[in-house]
């Protein structure tokens, strides 16, 4: 245990950290207009000057765990039209391949109860090119790359400032902040710092709602003290350091409140709005800031003159201390070095195995990155929909997540990432809640029951899958990852929380019966699913209505159902260990996936299977209204996805769960029609154990039937999807063989794309068609690990396909583990392939030990693609470098 662990017991650690968004505009929540058109409505453009619904936004900030109180830097290098107080993206309709943020910035480290934080922003120079950006990309088409911020030329000869901000807290109420920047060009500039401290506007909403204040408190001749005041949050003070502070105005006051006539052309109830610091800063207006020092929004004013080469700090404290003597003592740095010092110690425990620097530098930014994308999302839906009693009726025709009134949001959540995504997605979520669960079991384990809770999930049992359709549908990992949550706590802590276990099962039986009774069309077990996730994989848009009419039988969607029954079956047997009660439950989910792999596996005479046994894979099945069928022949992550559902029955538990035990005897004695070739329920395999899967596996000669052998084959062919950096999503067989649907005149193809997708379907911007996605990868070195669980060593499959190298599976596991992990390591001319052609990120050393964990990557050279702070779950590359180093692979 080390200080860090022991902090880890205090929630009250937890009060303060990285919990604003990175865009709070162009998102669902500040969205009132009658189309729906959220990116429109609340634009880049408005979010200096009008104040926010829902949340705030800032540049590397930090907020109380309600985002009362926040604090964010804002910059000005001389030339930009607006301060840098947050991050710039292009907008869904204005980048060729979707939204897209357009700024340089890395999460560097973070503990899991923010004691120490710190990140870096790259800050040019030269006017920031905001119509260059736009302008470029709506120009390009699909087939082109994005146009992005290094290619305008803007950080040539190294013209850009390095921001660094960290964090270190004395208490859990008492912050340290200090801000580092460097010149990295040759000339000296000038650059003007606003560190930022603001209420989130939560009085315009409401009639005669309290106010809060900040004021100045106090003048020393080594500082400047703010005081914040508010009856939710009490009294808060921030110590600004003097040095550098600007002679005139050191102090900046203004309120948070929009700019009426700036936005709307209406009068200002207040002279004093959001933008006051642009004017005041930029444009000179000495009127635009409060003389009477006081407001609900408030900047210290410093004005760095810095020499090419040279690094100036700035000291701030954040304290519920009032009057501190010398907040900038030696103390400061001493406070500061020792929470470096205890996040060294921390993540040395939580990997203590032997690790090159390179893949613990990875590892430690991935969980930097996941620790700083926690956020404060509030949304109350019913209100969003009614609107506020002191601002007009939304629009009737506004009905988004009309069905979701029950919906109420007020937590701290692990986002995929704060700009393109910065909120919640369900089955996002469920991934994060692994590498998390490594260094705070407690908060992952919170992270998967609130997606439970009543103010989440619907009455129905339907999960929420993101405020853009709460009512979209997402795989059903819920259950996988509440049962490795339990089982990553109990190796590292030696802790069974089976309340937790019990707790998040019995509302998922909520949930599985939704499933059970809305996707499955015609009660054969075999399952629609819909939209899944996974964008662009099928043919068709799979959340619309399909061209030909009809419905198509999901192979992936009935696959999901298969691993969900498994999932719950795992649970249920650990419950009845200490319950009998739950061995019932236990026979229920494991005849319901029974009847699931009969489904998949042989439906029936008279219909399409889902298993092609000419081709050795699963497809899923076009029904015509006419009742005629077809298999969609695409080789993609839709039949690899069976492999998920696997499971091992070990023989101590069978004896631990006599009834249950008796259910599984009986199906083997009486029910050999369901038996056959779907799970090797009688044969024992290592350790006499059992085996539940949907893919047969043969212990000796190989037979027609061996599902598992067949898969792997194709799985492993470097010319179909086995890529030097993980599995792809896509078979690389349809480079040359495209697969083509006609109906109705219209041509609907599918061919491999190992980047950024040249369709608009689900807005161009994520791709299933040829590049590599973390989650399923991670999911298939699991269920690989499972296999080889039961199989052993002896059962050996070719990797690569037809290389001659015959291996097990767990090897086979830990290859695609090591190809995953590839991405972001230097190779041997020292560049790291997430990359790519980045000649400034692969050379430059200010550049180059700076690693972004890309939502996913390029299906031939391992090249990041799409949102570029996706560390979410792309952040399992923590889990997968643990396992690599802890079993020496």
């Amino acid at each position: 245990m080390t200080t860090e662990h022991d902090r880890l017991q205090d929630h009250a650690w937890k009060s303060w950290g990285p919990y604003l968004s990175e865009r709070q505009w162009g998102t669902v929540r500040e969205d009132y207009s009658a189309t729906g058109e959220a990116w429109d409505y609340f634009s880049h453009d408005q979010s200096h000057k009008r104040a926010y619904r829902w949340g705030e936004d800032g540049l590397l900030g930090i907020s109380d765990h309600k985002q009362r109180l926040c604090f964010s830097l804002a910059l000005w290098n001389g030339a930009d039209p607006v301060l840098k107080e947050r991050l710039f993206g292009l907008t869904g309709s204005q980048g060729n391949h979707g939204e897209d943020v357009k700024e340089y910035y890395f999460y560097l480290d973070s503990t899991p109860t923010h004691s120490y934080m710190k990140a870096l922003y790259k800050y040019p120079q030269a006017a920031y090119p905001y119509g260059e950006l736009v302008t470029e990309n709506q120009r390009r088409d699909r087939n082109a790359l994005e146009y992005e911020l290094l290619d305008t030329g803007i950080f040539d000869e190294n013209r850009y400032f390095d921001v660094w901000v960290e964090y270190a807290k004395a208490t859990p109420e008492d912050i340290l902040i200090q801000i580092t920047v460097a010149n990295r060009g040759p000339e000296t500039k000038t650059l003007t710092v606003l560190p930022t401290l603001w209420f989130r506007n939560t009085w315009s909403w409401e009639k005669q709602a309290e106010k809060p204040i900040l004021k100045l408190a106090d003048t020393q001749p080594g500082f400047s003290t703010l005081e914040a005041s508010y009856p939710e949050v009490g009294n808060r003070w921030l110590y600004c350091q003097n040095k550098e502070l600007a002679q005139t105005a050191p102090i900046l006051f203004t309120e948070n409140e929009t700019n009426y006539q700036a936005v709307f052309g209406a009068d200002n109830a207040t002279p004093y709005v959001k933008d006051a610091f642009h004017r005041y800063v930029i444009h000179a207006e000495k009127e635009a800031v409060n003389p009477g020092l006081s407001g609900t929004k408030a900047a210290a004013h410093y004005s760095l003159t810095i020499a090419p080469g040279e690094s100036q700090t700035i000291w701030l404290r954040l304290s519920d201390q009032p009057q501190l003597a010398t907040p900038f003592g030696t103390s400061f740095t001493t406070t500061l070095t020792a929470r470096q010092q205890d996040a060294d110690a921390f993540y040395q425990a939580v990997s203590p195995f032997p690790m090159g620097d390179e893949a613990r530098t990875v590892q430690r930014q991935a969980f930097a990155g996941l620790l700083w994308s926690k956020q404060y999302y509030a949304f109350d839906v019913t209100r969003w929909l009614k609107g506020d009693p002191t601002t007009p009726k939304p629009p009737d025709s506004r009905q988004r997540n009309h069905q979701w009134i029950h919906l109420g949001a007020d937590d701290i959540i692990s986002m995929p990432d704060k700009w393109e995504y910065p909120w919640f997605a369900a089955w996002d979520l469920a991934f994060h809640c692994i590498p998390l669960a490594m260094v705070d079991p407690e908060f992952a384990k919170n992270q998967l029951d609130i997606m439970t809770r009543e103010w989440y999930m619907h009455p129905n049992g339907q999960m929420p899958a993101y405020e853009w359709a709460f009512g979209d549908v997402n795989p059903p990992v819920h259950a996988w990852a509440t049962w490795r949550v339990y089982k990553i706590e109990q190796k590292m802590t030696g802790r069974c929380d089976r309340t937790f276990l019990e707790r998040v099962f019995q509302k998922l039986l909520l949930n599985f019966t939704w499933w059970v009774n809305r996707k499955d069309a015609d009660g054969s077990n075999v399952f629609e699913g819909g939209f899944l996730g996974l964008d662009n994989i099928g043919v068709f848009d799979r959340s619309s209505a399909l061209p030909t009419g009809g419905y198509i039988e999901q192979s992936d969607g009935t696959s999901w159902m298969a691993m969900y029954c498994l999932n719950m079956l795992t649970i249920a047997l650990e419950l009845a260990k200490e319950n009998p009660v739950y061995e019932d439950m236990a026979t229920k989910f494991f005849e319901h996936f029974i009847y699931i792999a009969e489904a998949m596996n042989h439906i029936g005479q008279d219909r399409t299977q889902l298993w092609d046994n000419e081709d050795g894979f699963f497809y899923d099945v076009l029904h015509f209204p006419n009742g005629a069928r077809q298999r969609l022949k695409v080789r993609s992550m839709v039949g690899l996805i069976p492999l998920f559902a696997v499971m091992t029955l070990e023989p101590d538990l069978l004896e631990k769960v006599p009834n249950f035990k008796q259910r599984l005897e009986w199906f083997i004695e009486n029910r050999s029609d369901l038996k056959k070739n779907l799970a090797c329920m009688e044969t024992r395999g290592v350790g006499a154990r059992r085996l539940l899967a949907l893919c047969y596996a043969s212990l000796g000669e190989v037979e027609p039937t061996d599902k598992l052998r067949r898969i792997l084959t194709k799985l492993l062919d470097e010319s179909e999807f086995l890529s030097p950096y993980g599995i792809r999503a896509l078979s690389r067989y349809h480079a040359e063989h495209p697969y083509v649907f006609n109906t109705n005149g219209e041509e609907f193809r599918v061919s491999y794309e190992p980047a950024e997708s040249s369709s608009g379907l689900f807005g161009g911007n994520s791709n299933w068609r040829g590049p590599i996605w973390f989650p399923l990868n991670y999911l298939l070195i699991e269920s690989l690990q499972k296999f080889h669980h039961y199989l052993g060593d002896e059962f050996k499959i070719e990797c690569p396909t037809g290389s001659g190298n015959w291996v097990n599976l767990r090897e086979v596991a830990a290859e695609i583990s090591q190809r995953l992990n590839r991405i972001f390591l230097p190779d041997d001319q020292g560049n790291r392939p997430v990359y790519g052609g980045l000649s400034t990120f692969q050379q430059d050393p200010h550049w180059q030990n700076y690693i972004l964990f890309h939502e996913y990557f390029h299906g031939d050279n391992g090249a990041g693609i799409g949102a570029s702070h996706q560390t979410g779950w792309t952040g399992l590359v923590a889990k997968l470098i643990q396992q690599q180093s802890e079993h020496g692979q």
